[in-house]
């Protein structure tokens, strides 16, 4: 319930145009808005002082400490209409949202590495690589590889804002990660297929191509939203551009080379 009022009470601090510094109402007051108890806005205030939207002051209350959006960036919990849903747990839409945030970062990150990488961060992928495949053949937990993995390739982008944004996402990312390493996810073969994926995205990164390397990345995180069973209909339409694309570069290729003979 705390997360949904701390969305609800964020989001009426936007709409009342509630600059820094300005003192939100007594608890009273809010309890009676949000038709929760004291217990549950007191938990609401400190999740958003946690985020850096609010701030406490000993004996006068609470104030506005930045406005939505800009305090700490977290990802929302809750039912897809505001739906409280159980602590610590996310919907399937919630979990897909996640995996397409993902994506929107590391295809892109996985594109510009294969354009500028050095030979030192291939090595750290690599590394990353062959920590996973020992997990494979032990059992292990290897999330936190496969995070340094995906850290090491936005660290190769060049771009220090990709890099700190991974990150900065890197244990809400991670959290995604984990049912591919536990020991029902080397039971059902998901740790195994990832790995599969990684090594295309890396041999890709490589080879220097950076379609194949964005295709490569939209594959891996295509498949883990089917090995875990989410809603593929808006994944199928990215897969199919991609597709596209990889066949109009090969076919540019192509061209290219005819035109030089």
């Amino acid at each position: 319930m705390s997360v949904v009022v701390a969305g609800q009470l964020e989001a009426w601090i936007s709409e009342q145009g509630l600059k820094a510094g300005a003192l939100l109402p007594t608890e009273k007051v809010l309890c009676e808005r949000f038709g929760v108890s004291r217990a549950v806005i007191r938990e609401a205030i400190s999740r958003l002082k946690a985020d850096g939207c609010v701030m406490t002051r000993q004996g006068s209350g609470a104030y506005v400490a930045a406005r939505p959006g800009q305090g700490s960036f977290r990802l929302l919990r809750g039912g897809v209409n505001g739906d409280a849903v159980m602590e610590g747990s996310l919907s399937d839409r919630e979990i897909s949202d996640i995996f397409e945030l993902r994506y929107l970062v590391e295809a892109g990150a996985a594109e510009l590495a294969a354009l500028r990488c050095s030979p030192q961060e291939l090595d750290r992928m690599r590394d990353a690589l062959e920590r996973m495949a020992v997990a494979l053949e032990t059992g292990a937990d290897a999330h936190a590889d496969d995070d340094a993995f995906h850290v090491a390739i936005a660290a190769a982008t060049h771009n220090p804002q990709i890099e700190r944004f991974q990150a900065f996402m890197g244990q809400q990312f991670s959290d995604s990660r984990a049912p591919t390493w536990n020991e029902v996810g080397h039971r059902a073969g998901r740790a195994r297929d990832s790995q599969a994926e990684h090594v295309r995205i890396f041999e890709a990164i490589a080879a220097g191509d950076p379609v194949a390397a964005r295709a490569a990345a939209t594959e891996h995180l295509a498949g883990a939203v089917r090995r875990f069973g989410l809603d593929e209909r808006r994944w199928g339409e990215l897969v199919a551009i991609k597709g596209t694309r990889v066949a109009d570069a090969r076919s540019e290729e192509l061209h290219e080379v005819e035109k030089g003979r």
